[in-house]
């Protein structure tokens, strides 16, 4: 199959650092090249990959003017690629599909990796696109809200995000005195002073690690919320880290605790830990519920007590089924079948409907 493939152009493909979108396109676009499809991806310009790149946007990204160049030199991009490809799956804005929509006979995909799926655009992409553009999520809980008709709403399928489990070792035991780990962005809904509570109720050591928010309404999170409590010791921070460290992280770990304030639409560091053998402690918000099989692969709660009974509970969770299971749901060959059939099914139906139309 030929595929274009688009990213939204603020972080590289894949990402140095934070950007999990960017990871499960890297993995997609990588696994789809391995088995011989022909791929386009039209990307930030330090992008590192093996598709055929594009690269688009510029420095500094924010603001009406910037933006819309973006979306232009996108849209560009897939109109002329229209008649050069099987399958145009979109990681970016719907908007940018605007110049395809109205070619029913080019599948388009529109896959969502957050809580906020714009809903208006979606049933205006919708009435021009028909069943030309389809709908994924990385959980059901990113579309709860869907209208329940398809012809306003759209179709929609679940599609989990993977990792590569390749690069991650598991652990089968751990040290009986091994940390509970906070990995993610340091802000409010992320919930690393939750984190701290359960840590310090449950009588383990923890250990913080992610990007802090310098800039907006929450830059003072990390001074107010986190830093009183650092101590060297029983609660460390010890920054951003890579995947080589994030896989000693996580393995040593005897549980991720993610006691999320927020919808969180699918969360890769839970995919991450499981894949080191590392149950998951979370609070069971958003897409948990979907990720997280209680008592298999982690624990769900939804207070801090609950949490720090579910700390004292890991003993009951094999690390190895957690890493069985993470194979079985996670991993990227299983992604990728998923997005391959749901490829092949978009473009197999839109020909029969052309033939059809021809025939007739």
């Amino acid at each position: 199959m030929r595929i274009a493939i688009t990213a939204d152009p603020y972080l590289p493909v894949p990402p140095t650092h934070y950007g999990g979108i960017e990871r499960v396109i890297d993995l997609l676009v990588r696994e789809l090249v391995h088995r011989g499809h022909e791929v386009t991806l039209i990307a930030h310009p330090a992008s590192r990959t093996p598709a055929r790149l594009i690269p688009y946007g510029r420095e500094p990204h924010f603001g009406g003017a910037a933006r819309a160049r973006e979306l232009v030199q996108l849209g560009a991009a897939l109109f002329r690629l229209r008649s050069q490809v099987d399958l145009i799956h979109s990681f970016g804005r719907l908007a940018a599909l605007l110049p395809v929509l109205p070619f029913r006979h080019v599948p388009k995909i529109q896959s969502y990796q957050r809580d906020s799926v714009p809903w208006t655009s979606v049933r205006r992409a919708v009435r021009f696109a028909g069943t030309s553009l389809v709908f994924t999520g990385c959980s059901s809980s990113v579309y709860r809200h869907r209208p329940a008709d398809v012809s306003v709403g759209g179709e929609w399928h679940t599609i989990f995000n993977g990792v590569d489990v390749a690069r991650y070792t598991c652990r089968p035991v751990v040290a009986p005195d091994a940390p509970l780990v906070f990995l993610g962005r340091l802000d409010p809904i992320k919930g690393a002073h939750h984190a701290i509570a359960i840590a310090r109720a449950a009588c383990r050591r923890l250990i913080l690690a992610g990007n802090r928010v310098t800039a907006g309404p929450d830059a003072g999170y990390f001074d107010a919320s986190i830093a009183p409590h650092l101590d060297g010791d029983r609660v460390q921070y010890v920054g951003e880290v890579d995947d080589a460290a994030k896989d000693a992280l996580l393995g040593a770990a005897a549980a991720l605790l993610m006691p999320i304030d927020w919808e969180e639409p699918f969360g890769i560091v839970m995919a991450e830990a499981c894949a080191c053998g590392t149950p998951v402690v979370a609070f069971a918000r958003g897409s948990v519920p979907e990720v997280i099989r209680h008592g298999v692969n982690g624990l769900t709660c939804r207070t801090i007590d609950e949490a720090v009974a579910a700390v004292a509970a890991l003993g009951t969770i094999d690390r190895r089924a957690v890493r069985a299971d993470c194979d079985a749901r996670f991993s990227a060959g299983i992604i990728v079948d998923q997005y391959e059939a749901l490829y092949r099914s978009m473009i197999d139906r839109l020909r029969s409907a052309l033939r059809r139309v021809v025939l007739n």
